[in-house]
């Protein structure tokens, strides 16, 4: 069996379906939410990815790169603002994320 570019699209869809589903079900935990993004980002990768080497292009392989660099990024500020949130309040809840209005 020959894995083609439908398998590739098949994962994406699925990885993209679980991270929207993970960001609406779960609107009160914030570390839930946010690997539902990086799931999301994943599925895009995997996208650019399966095109690039359909179309025999680079692009989407360098393009996939550049999101990762955006994914990181958003992962580590993501977390510092957990952290610092968590020391003042006690809590990460994302009901008490409005206080932070300023």
């Amino acid at each position: 069996m020959e894995i083609t570019l439908q398998h590739y699209l098949a994962v994406a869809a699925m990885l993209f379906t679980i991270g929207v589903f993970g960001i609406f079900v779960n609107r009160k935990n914030v570390i839930i939410i946010l690997m539902s993004i990086e799931m999301i980002l994943l599925a895009v990768n995997i996208n650019l990815v399966a095109f690039s080497t359909h179309l025999n292009d680079i692009s989407g392989q360098v393009m996939a790169m550049f999101v990762l660099t955006v994914a990181a990024a958003e992962a580590a500020v993501g977390l510092a603002i957990l952290v610092t949130f968590f020391r003042n309040r006690g809590d990460i809840a994302v009901d008490d994320a409005s206080v932070m209005k300023g």
